[in-house]
């Protein structure tokens, strides 16, 4: 895996990059702070998130439209997808 660590400053996301090979890797990093067990409110997406871009809600429609949490129709509830990594 590569290092995210060029997106960061400190524990702050610099900016959402503009590949999609590294918004992927940016994903597959955040998604590590959610447990996949859990049924989370909108709320709480948005506090974990907060801690790293203050943009959490561009952040949280990434994750659903990148397929990495799947939202209810409603935004009443959001779950982790189990996603399937592809060794190239």
């Amino acid at each position: 895996m590569k290092d995210i660590k060029r997106f960061f400053r400190g524990n702050q996301l610099v900016n959402i990059p503009k590949k999609e090979k590294d918004k992927v890797l940016l994903f597959d990093y955040l998604i590590t702070f959610f447990d996949k067990e859990i049924i989370y409110t909108e709320k709480e997406i948005n506090n974990i998130l907060r801690e790293f871009y203050s943009d959490y809600a561009i952040l949280r429609r990434y994750l659903v439209d990148f397929g990495y949490l799947s939202r209810e129709s409603d935004g009443s509830s959001y779950t982790v997808i189990e996603r399937k990594v592809i060794k190239k």
